[in-house]
């Protein structure tokens, strides 16, 4: 029971937190589930969790602060369920760090598909504090610990990454100077197509820019390229 991943579902619905339990269970997760925020928090204290299936309207303390909360503590991955057609919604959640977005009603086969995903992303890295396997590598004034998922700045300070953050960097710092399209991106960083007005990856490099970037509105390490998709600039090297 030890190695099974143990899933979170946050959802105020008991009948859409019952189905995804059971589903989840019949497929080998383990499942605990929430109607809210504070449930979530103490399970959380209880319990190493592996993903959390975040519903984006709950009541009182939404979905959106909930993860930008998490965000700030923690590395946990997070599917967020958002309402049909909101892709303002979905462009937020990313914002705010979720790895993937599914839009209600969805199939709990479509939303078992991309929690697999999510956590061969997730799991494809030694956890943090492991011993590192794979070499740093430094570009511009930054490391990057591959291997323990951190980033450093300059001064020492880790910079705390999303998962979606830090499989991007990977992507780039694996393809420094080569131009990327959308569609590459989502599919070596997400393990899926990409799907018609797709901007997940505009908005992980959006985020990625606010944290790497001096002035994230004239990037100079994530290059956009018109037509083309996007290129990392700086020479990586292994210290």
């Amino acid at each position: 029971m030890k190695d099974t991943p143990h899933i979170l579902v946050v959802d105020d619905h008991r009948e859409i937190r019952d189905l995804v339990a059971k589903f989840m269970g019949e497929h080998g997760f383990r499942v605990s589930t929430a109607a809210d925020g504070k449930t979530m928090r103490k399970l959380l204290e209880q319990s190493q969790v592996d993903l959390i299936v975040l519903d984006l309207m709950l009541p009182g303390e939404d979905g959106l602060t909930i993860c930008r909360d998490l965000r700030g503590k923690s590395n946990i991955p997070v599917v967020m369920l958002t309402a049909m057609g909101e892709e303002t919604d979905r462009i937020v959640g990313l914002e705010m760090g979720a790895d993937d977005y599914l839009a209600k009603p969805f199939s709990p086969r479509e939303l078992l598909a991309r929690v697999r995903a999510v956590l061969r992303r997730a799991q494809s890295f030694p956890e943090r504090g492991a011993p590192p396997k794979e070499p740093i590598v430094t570009f511009e004034s930054w490391k990057f610990n591959i291997a323990r998922r951190e980033l450093e700045d300059a001064d020492g300070t880790i910079i705390s990454l999303s998962t979606g953050e830090f499989n991007l960097l990977h992507v780039f710092v694996q393809h420094s100077g080569r131009v990327l399209t959308r569609d590459q991106l989502i599919d070596l960083t997400q393990g899926r197509d990409a799907t018609p007005f797709d901007r997940s990856i505009d908005t992980l490099v959006s985020r990625l820019r606010k944290k790497i970037e001096e002035d994230p509105k004239t990037p100079v390490i994530v290059k956009t390229v018109w037509g083309g998709g996007y290129v990392f600039t700086p020479s990586v090297q292994s210290p």
